[in-house]
């Protein structure tokens, strides 16, 4: 229980990192072209399982509160 928080918050890291990856290589999905198809295509059959998930999460809504999820 010593590392619980540190592994929320390491899972939190990595799931922004994993966004802002998949914003740089398929942001052209949710209008945001930021490299080539190309690459993207290549990449593409890798992300198929986890492209709806990630265009869901990316284009809802956030409510201020959501950011500052810490303690207060």
């Amino acid at each position: 229980m010593t590392v619980h928080e540190l592994d929320l918050e390491i899972r939190k890291d990595k799931g922004h990192l994993n966004d802002l990856f998949m914003l740089i290589v398929f942001g052209d999905l949710v209008g945001l072209p930021i490299l080539p198809p190309f690459y993207a295509m290549r990449i593409l059959p890798h992300i198929i399982p986890h492209l709806e998930r990630w265009k869901k999460g990316i284009c809802r809504e956030r409510d201020i509160t959501e950011i500052f999820t810490g303690d207060l």
